[in-house]
């Protein structure tokens, strides 16, 4: 083989790992999961091919009240974390006394594990012993005990609130690496120009913190739209559904009710919206990369 031939050989040989282990981490699972996603496979020993009859029957079953409530949940919570991280990292990138201090206190919710993290919020919401019901009791906004996890209403707030506490650490400490790799010299340039601080923020952090922002931005909707266990510690996709999402209603479906045909379509179904999502992701790192080009 001439330099050039070994050199590529080299290369694949080295990359070979990688390919067995998205192969049998990821690629075999996925084909398996789409092949079961068409028969009608449950607890007996063999299933048939049913074609697409596992698809037609979950929109037959209130399956798009799921999806919307999905979409929901994930938008409100993204939206939350990025706005909160956002506005967290400006003010821990600021000049004042005890940055560093604050700055470690923004980790517990990321460090502490996420089993006890909820289990903690969870009873914060009970309506006899909570905090939460105890401190709007005290200063009269409620009359008596507020069970916040046995209401839909409260209920799907309340996982939201949960997992904006449990996402916001990791981004406020992502885009703040982000803002600290910008120039001081602009903010001077800036600064010596007359700019306050609003408008520094709008025409110099925000746009150069923007790639940043997009890949956190996806990277958090991709985790919370496949959240599990918040929800799951939290209220088990109750009261009456209310906080039922995909993830948790392809559970109850494939582990719950031993119906892994209809669990694997449930499955597919969502690979499938998150493969959107990435979708639209590159398509729009591609336009903002060429926009900034020109």
């Amino acid at each position: 083989m001439t330099i050039r031939q070994s050199a590529v050989v080299f290369a694949w040989l080295l990359l070979v790992p990688a390919l067995l282990y998205v192969l049998v981490i990821v690629a075999y699972p996925l084909a398996d999961t789409i092949n079961l996603s068409f028969t009608n496979a449950s607890l007996r020993q063999t299933y048939d091919w049913i074609g697409f009859d596992n698809y037609r029957n979950i929109f037959k079953r209130g399956f798009s009240d799921v999806i919307v409530r999905t979409l929901v949940w994930t938008f409100f919570s993204v939206g939350l974390k990025m706005v909160i991280g956002t506005f967290g990292a400006v003010m821990l990138n600021a000049a004042v006394p005890g940055r560093t201090m604050f700055r470690v206190l923004t980790m517990p919710p990321w460090i502490v594990p996420m089993a006890i993290g909820i289990f903690m919020w969870g009873w914060m919401y009970n309506g006899q012993f909570g905090m939460i019901s105890g401190l709007l009791q005290r200063f009269g906004v409620i009359d008596g005990p507020m069970p916040f996890l046995a209401y839909g209403t409260t209920a799907f707030w309340a996982t939201i609130i949960t997992d904006v506490w449990i996402g916001v650490p990791m981004v406020t400490i992502y885009l703040l690496a982000a803002i600290q790799s910008i120039p001081r010299d602009l903010y001077e340039a800036a600064w010596a120009d007359g700019a306050g601080r609003f408008y520094r923020f709008r025409r110099i952090t925000l746009p150069l913190i923007v790639p940043a922002l997009i890949t956190m931005s996806i990277i958090s909707l991709i985790s919370t739209f496949n959240s599990f266990d918040i929800i799951w510690i939290l209220t088990q996709g109750g009261p009456s559904g209310q906080t039922t999402t995909m993830i948790i209603d392809t559970y109850r479906t494939a582990i719950g009710s031993y119906k892994f045909g209809e669990g694997a379509a449930r499955a597919v179904l969502i690979c499938i919206f998150l493969s959107v999502f990435c979708y639209a992701y590159f398509r729009l790192i591609s336009r903002y990369s060429g926009a900034t080009m020109r």
